[in-house]
């Protein structure tokens, strides 16, 4: 199967909520990120690990594919 084809076939329903979960943590890791105040730079490396840790979550639950 080529990628294509794995990333529109049907995704099972557990990996559909780890995928929802990869895209939150990544929109809130963005939301961070892009405020304008200073913060401790701990929580910007916080921030950048949920981004990178949300963006592979759901690269990967995005190619599971259900079996028929």
């Amino acid at each position: 199967m080529e990628l294509i084809q794995r990333l529109v076939a049907p995704t099972p329903p557990f990996f559909k909520k780890v995928r929802n979960i990869g895209l939150i943590l990544t929109a809130l890791a963005a939301a961070v990120i892009g405020l304008l105040i200073q913060l401790p730079e701990i929580v910007g490396n916080a921030a950048g690990v949920l981004a990178v840790a949300g963006s592979i979550m759901t690269g990967v639950s995005q190619a599971a594919v259900q079996k028929e």
